[in-house]
């Protein structure tokens, strides 16, 4: 009896994580279904829009101006950094919809709605590892070895992935009660471009913002990225800099949508 009553509500658990892993998976193809059925070059936008960014600064920084900042070669330095930074700046914009788009199904469902957070990020997540071919080739061409700490590859998508989902979860509720923290949020990561090592390298920061700078998870979590291709760019300060941030923005996300659920599906 003791055994059966201890039993049940792991079981429960089980299949309660089931239905939710289902029910995200079912809902992050349907985005990406229509985001590329939609399309008539469908895959090839997700790689177009970072490769143009790309092209851009590899121009300005390596023919129009004399740089001393990044790794050779440069694309691949670029590359590395902001197609990872496509997924992030992605998922944050939408995630500032997150709930005002679909406001009848997010009301009519009984599913978590941690869920509508999270398959932003999964969606946008997937199209990032769909570009990685992208910089593969550009290694290749370009000769970039690929160094050891590439086996650190998937603990950056997690801190990425924790990220992520801490700031869309802090973002997506409190935008329906403040409409103009929309704009805000763009301002904010526009601004988080240029504070972050995208076009530069952590170490190309003054010695005295070396510190401060592991405040912005971002910087780890590139300087990581970037160990694929150049070793050099590992940082462990700075790396455990962003696994603390990133894990404090998920407990706090986690606060905020617990708090404010019930106040956001009366609002919208």
């Amino acid at each position: 009896m003791t055994s059966a009553v201890l039993e049940a509500p792991a079981s429960a658990r089980s299949t309660g994580f089931k239905r939710y892993r289902e029910t995200l998976w079912l809902l992050t193809a349907r985005d990406l279904r229509v985001r590329y059925s939609t399309s008539a070059l469908g895959y090839f936008w997700s790689i177009l829009d970072p490769l143009v960014m790309a092209g851009i600064y590899w121009f300005v920084f390596t023919k129009v101006f004399e740089r001393d900042v990044g790794e050779e070669p440069y694309i691949v330095f670029l590359l590395a950094a902001l197609l990872p930074w496509m997924w992030f700046n992605g998922a944050v914009s939408d995630s500032t919809r997150a709930f005002l788009r679909e406001a009848k199904l997010v009301r009519s469902t009984n599913i978590p709605r941690t869920i509508w957070v999270g398959r932003l990020v999964l969606s946008k997540g997937i199209e990032y590892l769909f570009s990685l071919p992208v910089l593969a080739v550009f290694a290749i061409i370009g000769g970039a070895p690929i160094s050891g700490w590439i086996v650190l590859f998937p603990l950056a998508v997690l801190i990425q992935a924790i990220l992520t989902v801490g700031i869309g979860l802090i973002v997506a509720p409190l935008v329906v009660f403040f409409r103009d923290l929309e704009r805000a949020v763009k301002l904010m990561l526009r601004f988080l471009f240029y504070a972050s090592p995208i076009v530069y390298s952590a170490s190309d920061l003054p010695a005295g913002l070396h510190f401060w700078s592991a405040f912005n998870p971002l910087t780890g979590l590139f300087g990581l990225y970037r160990a694929t291709f150049f070793a050099q760019e590992l940082d462990w300060f700075l790396v455990g800099g962003s696994i603390v941030v990133s894990v404090a923005l998920l407990l706090i996300g986690l606060l905020v949508f617990s708090r404010s659920e019930r106040a956001v599906l009366k609002e919208i």
